[in-house]
């Protein structure tokens, strides 16, 4: 009931139609920022979301040491649950670990095919088998392209669905379709783009792509002092 109540009221579920994953297998999403607005802490909301649905989530770091991003979730999942008044804290989040694994990698070391074996493995042995993926900190660079590709391929064959995190930066003018130089030509690979972008003292969240709605999602900010997800309308 505790996972339930916590899902109903989320409001990341205006993102989607709210009875279901934002992504379906094999599709991609992305979140857009620049350093330090809080891609992260979105990143692990989605993966809450996930996790709240019993969604087993993989989540790599090419960044954060294991401890830092375990603490992200800490902290992430203790304001949900202060927010919305959860009783039964620690057993709900004990609940939530067996779903998620988070898995590092350096950046200059990171491979799909090395991820894919790692996956292969886990699974092999009946150990974690993912549903979902955040890859947070994979450079966009001239190897963008084969990256997205092989992991398309990885992302269909194993029936998951994949959340990047993408740097952008103050000083480079947007594409006309508003995409930053970093995903440009590469939109058609994605279903759903969320660019955080800070105005005065709020965050938006912007819906850049959204395949698949019917809607464009309604306004959501991520509050600057808990980093987590509300309707603009609660200001």
């Amino acid at each position: 009931m505790l996972k339930q109540d916590l899902t109903v009221r989320n409001p990341l579920r205006l993102i989607g139609d709210g009875s279901e994953e934002l992504l379906q297998a094999g599709s991609f999403g992305a979140v857009l920022a620049r350093a330090g607005v809080g891609k992260t802490a979105l990143t692990v909301q989605i993966a809450l979301n996930s996790l709240l649905r019993e969604s087993n989530v993989l989540h790599i770091s090419l960044n954060d040491p294991v401890n830092k991003v375990t603490l992200w979730y800490k902290e992430v999942f203790r304001h949900l649950a202060e927010q919305y008044n959860v009783g039964q804290v620690k057993q709900l989040w004990d609940n939530l670990l067996p779903h998620r694994l988070i898995m590092t990698f350096a950046a200059s070391g990171f491979s799909v095919a090395t991820l894919e074996e790692r996956i292969e493995d886990l699974s092999a042995q009946e150990i974690f088998t993912p549903q979902m993926v955040i890859i947070d900190g994979l450079p966009f660079d001239d190897g963008t392209h084969t990256n997205l590709a092989e992991l398309k391929s990885l992302a269909q064959k194993r029936h998951l669905h994949i959340w990047f995190t993408v740097t952008t930066h103050r000083h480079e003018t947007p594409g006309a379709d508003g995409l930053p130089p970093q995903l440009a030509g590469l939109d058609e690979k994605f279903d759903i783009i969320l660019q955080l972008q800070p105005e005065g003292s709020q965050i938006h969240i912007n819906a850049l792509k959204h395949a698949g709605m019917e809607a464009p999602p309604k306004s959501l900010l991520l509050d600057p002092s808990t980093l987590l997800i509300k309707k603009e309308s609660d200001n």
